[in-house]
Formats: structure tokens, C-alpha cells, sequence
């Protein structure tokens, strides 16, 4: 089957960044987004350098294997290549990329991906990531340890074990291979987009769409609405049955601009880091890579733990809280009670009841506090009636008064 495609890319800064660490390129064949790290000291020209040097795959490949293959030994190629650009600029210290990529090969589509930059793709009405996170808070989600949404709130989130710079001589690369069908879209983005806008956000936006161009500044332009503080960068690639009119190339984010080695603004946050409408923006989260290893994962293991075991402490400690604020409102409302009297009837004769007339189910909240000894058949029909509806009195005293009167009034 012969497949189309169509496109469209956009990159925003976000709401509180000062510069874009995010590249994109979108071209005949090659769609790739790149999310930079190391601040500002140099997250955009790791983006930037990494999808410059990459372009060259931009071109027809026979099979797609041949272009999965190219793309893993061309981002090897880069990473080789950001290690001595830190060797010769020396500030660029600790400056890294992640990477998310498609290279269409007829009606394939071969995979390149390292980072938590993500792939994902609506098909049959389904909206699906495709691309694994390469973070530590993801390795403690598959082994069960924290819950997705757990995982999104993550002190440690944007710790990354794999990405391209000179963290590690020789990153592993995912590849795969994918046959494209007719309506597919294969949306390209980095975190800035899927760490703020949901996964039901995104399927709502595409579904809807009322073309890619439409799409993508929607969800970006959703991404801002939650706040965004990070870059934000997404690619739409559709396939179709039918051609298409010619792909333009097309970079966006720090890609589009000049490399600038160590010449990038330091980090600006927005004044008081608030946003129009008076909420808070919080703190950018920064990506960097931790090396360790297994050992690293072991002592985020033990953080969560520890997170755990403090989640459960402070759930215990404020339901003891609020057990005790509950038992000693109680207690007092009872008390007060107990400074309350009426006048009521056994059946037989006149009673002076301490408390209120009212049950709290099976606890009752008055008991006898005085049997007057005063028949009830020797007072009028009124009365009789009254006490059996009970005469509430504020005080003992007032009870007695009201007993005092009901002698006086039949006697």
C-alpha cells in the first residue's frame, strides 16, 4: 500500500523559560523533536546541534531497517559529537539531548528514540504512547513501585538514564519499525507537552482537528493554558491513501536560530512566578541525567519508600486529628446538654428530665433527674398534653418553676 503524509510542527517557550531548549525538524521523510538539557547553559544547543547533524537522514532509504540503523549509529555520531563540543567550550559542561524520531520509508516507519521525549498514535479512534520513558520514576512504574499518576508528581521526574551528550560514551538507542496506515496521526513531542496536557486532552484535540496546523497550536496552546512552564514542541505527522502536496521542511524552536556556544540568556522567571489569574506557576523541573545505574535506582527505591512511609504517617496522623477534633467537639456539644432540662412524663407522673429531648441513634441525650411524684392524671387535659410534648426549661431552676406552676394551676 502506498501511504501519504502530511504535516505540521510548531515550538513554544513556555511560560516562564527565558530561552527555547526544544528543537524540532519536520521534512520529507524525517520528523524529529529534541528537548535540550543543562539549563541555560547549553540545553539549546544540544538540541539544536543534535537535530542540525541529523537532517542528512532526511532522504529515501530503501528499507526501513536500513533507516532504523542509520538513525542509532547517527545519534551515536552526535553524541560523540556534543562531548567535544563540551571538550572545546568547557561551560557547556553537563549539556545533553533527548531524542524522538520517524524516518518514512514508503509505508514504513522506523523509530528512533532516547529521553522521555515521547511518540504517541491515534489510530482506530485509539490514542496510544508508543514511545518508554527513559527515567528512574518510569523504571519504579513498571516495577510496580509508584502508580503513574504518582510517578507525575515525582520529586525525581525529570532524572533521565539515557540521553545524548557527554554523560555517557556509548547511550542505547530504541528502534523499531512501524507500517503506517491511511488516517493514522503520529504526534512527536516533548515533555513540556505531555507532562501538562492529558492523554484525554490530546485525543479530544486530534479527533477534533480540523487540520494539523489547527491541532498543533491547540495543543500547545492547551500545554500554556495549564501553566507550561517548560518548552513546549509538537510534530503532527497524518497518512494518507491519496497524495498530498509536497512536505516542507520546516525547524522550529532552537533549531531555526544560529547555534550560540555559551552565549544563551541565563534562566528568567516571570516576576513572583504567577500567572494571569493569580495562580502560582511552580518551579521548572530540570532534567539532567544521574549516572549509577542500578545503584542510583536503588536509592530512589528507597526515597519512595521513605516517601511511602511518610504519605501513610501523615494520613494517620491527621485522621487521629480529626478523630480527636470529632470526639472532643462531641464531648463538649454532650456536655452542653447536660446544662439543659424539660419537664416531660413517664405516663404516670411529672418529671424533670436533665439533657435534651433529641437521640443520637441508640444514645439517648437526657435522663431522669427528678421524679416530681405529681400524678399526671390530676392535671388538666392541657397539661397532660403539654408534658407529653415536653416544657423545655434552660435551667433547673426555671424546671421547678414550671412544675411550681402546674401544682398551682390544678390544685
Amino acid at each position: 500500500m502506498t501511504v501519504f503524509f502530511s504535516t505540521a510542527a510548531s515550538s513554544h517557550v513556555g511560560m516562564v523559560r527565558a530561552n527555547n531548549q526544544d528543537s524540532g525538524y519536520s521534512g520529507q521523510h524525517m520528523f524529529v523533536v529534541a528537548d535540550g538539557m543543562g539549563g541555560h547553559a547549553g540545553g539549546d544547543v544540544a538540541s539544536a546541534l543534535t537535530i542540525k547533524k541529523i537532517t542528512d537522514l532526511d532522504r529515501e532509504f530503501d528499507k526501513p531497517e536500513e533507516a532504523t540503523e542509520s538513525f542509532r549509529e547517527k545519534l551515536l555520531d552526535v553524541n560523540k559529537v556534543l562531548s567535544e563540543t563540551v571538550y572545546e567550550h568547557p561551560e557547556l559542561a553537563g549539556m545533553g539531548t533527548t531524542v524522538s524520531g520517524l524516518i518514512a520509508v514508503g509505508d514504513q516507519l522506523a523509530l528512533g528514540h532516547i529521553g522521555d521525549s515521547r511518540i504517541y498514535l491515534l489510530r482506530g479512534g485509539e490514542l496510544s504512547q508508543i514511545t518508554e520513558d527513559h527515567t528512574f520514576v518510569q523504571r519504579l512504574v513498571e516495577s510496580g513501585r509508584i502508580t503513574e499518576e504518582e510517578a507525575k508528581t515525582h520529586p525525581r521526574r525529570s532524572v533521565l538514564m539515557r540521553v545524548l551528550g557527554d554523560v555517557d560514551s556509548s547511550p542505547e538507542i530504541d528502534t523499531m519499525v512501524f507500517t503506517a496506515q491511511p488516517d493514522d496521526v503520529w504526534l512527536l513531542c516533548s515533555d513540556g507537552l505531555s507532562s501538562y496536557v492529558s492523554n484525554d486532552e490530546m485525543y479530544d484535540i486530534l479527533v477534533n482537528r480540523i487540520s494539523l496546523e489547527s491541532a498543533v497550536d491547540k495543543l500547545i496552546e492547551k500545554s500554556l493554558v495549564h501553566g507550561a512552564p517548560d518548552n513546549v514542541t509538537a510534530i503532527l505527522v497524518e497518512a494518507h491513501g491519496t497524495p498530498q502536496p509536497p512536505l516542507e521542511t520546516k525547524m522550529v524552536g532552537a533549531a531555526a536560530l544560529p547555534i550560540a556556544y555559551g552565549e544563551s540568556d541565563a534562566e528568567i522567571v516571570q516576576p513572583g512566578g504567577w500567572l494571569r489569574g493569580g495562580r502560582r506557576i511552580a518551579p521548572v523541573p530540570e532534567s539532567h541525567f544521574e549516572p549509577g545505574g542500578d545503584e542510583y535506582l536503588d536509592e530512589i527505591i528507597a526515597e519512595s519508600k521513605r516517601r511511602v512511609r511518610q504519605r501513610r504517617l501523615f494520613w494517620f496522623l491527621s485522621m487521629l486529628l480529626v478523630l480527636i477534633v470529632l470526639v472532643s467537639s462531641a464531648f463538649i456539644a454532650y456536655q452542653w446538654t447536660q446544662t439543659r432540662f424539660f419537664v416531660g412524663t413517664n405516663g404516670s407522673t411529672v418529671i424533670i428530665y436533665r439533657g435534651v429531648q433529641q437521640d443520637i441513634g441508640p444514645i439517648s441525650l437526657s435522663s431522669v433527674y427528678e421524679d416530681t411524684g405529681i400524678p399526671v392524671k390530676d392535671l388538666g387535659q392541657f397539661d397532660q398534653q403539654r408534658l407529653t410534648e415536653t416544657i423545655s426549661a434552660d435551667s433547673l431552676e426555671n424546671a421547678r418553676k414550671i412544675v411550681t406552676r402546674l401544682e398551682d394551676v390544678n390544685d
